[in-house]
């Protein structure tokens, strides 16, 4: 009876020293390093990607956010700002808000291909965004009609981009070929010159617009 009481001590002990000694390297040595890591080498991304403009966050250049009016129309939903590059369409919907910009859920409307409710929702972004950016509903490309699979694409098609500089341009009292350049600037190519689409980060877009605008006027 003694031998067995001994050896589940000394085991309820060993197990002890196991799970003291674990918790130290995996709950805090190993956190501490692998975010001092981080910190030093990757400091940005680290903390959220931020983008900052005079000093003060505007939001992350991984997360996309929306650009309206205070004006909201029949259904009681925000206007598109004219003076802003738009984002795609997002099926996320409301959670919270900061001081920046709304925060959205993630996540996609999971309707199928053949939905009828995709299939006129897609329908009417496409004579949406026609209407607001003046151009012919056959030039509407595809990323303005569908949201992500996240909800929170920070990215739009060069086309998308393109399509919305003269509009854009007009809002701000710019000159179209300044615009224009500016889109063409801010192309980002293929990852590792093979992988994906370029894009245009719409935040970092709307920050460089505000710029030239701002430029512009002091002219």
């Amino acid at each position: 009876m003694n031998n067995s009481v001994q050896n589940t001590a000394r085991l309820v002990g060993a197990g002890l020293r196991a799970l003291l000694v674990l918790t130290v390297i995996c709950g805090v040595i190993y956190p501490l390093v692998v975010t001092g890591i981080a910190q030093a080498a990757f400091h940005n991304k680290a903390n959220g990607s931020e983008i900052e403009v005079d000093g003060k966050s505007v939001g992350s250049e991984r997360l996309g956010q929306s650009f309206t009016l205070d004006k909201k129309d029949k259904d009681g939903n925000p206007l598109p700002d004219p003076k802003y590059f738009q984002p795609r369409p997002s099926a996320a919907g409301p959670n919270t808000e900061n001081t920046q910009y709304k925060l959205l859920v993630s996540g996609a409307s999971n309707l199928a291909a053949d939905s009828r409710t995709l299939l006129d929702a897609v329908k009417q972004r496409r004579a949406d965004v026609a209407e607001f950016n003046h151009v012919d509903p056959k030039s509407v490309p595809v990323d303005a009609l569908t949201a992500s699979a996240s909800g929170l694409d920070p990215d739009i098609s060069p086309a998308y981009a393109r399509l919305q500089a003269k509009r854009v341009a007009e809002a701000n009292g710019l000159p179209a070929a300044a615009v224009e350049k500016l889109v063409e600037d801010h192309v980002d190519g293929r990852v590792l010159g093979f992988m994906g689409e370029e894009r245009v980060n719409v935040l970092k877009l709307n920050v460089a617009l505000r710029e030239l605008a701002g430029g512009a006027g002091k002219r």
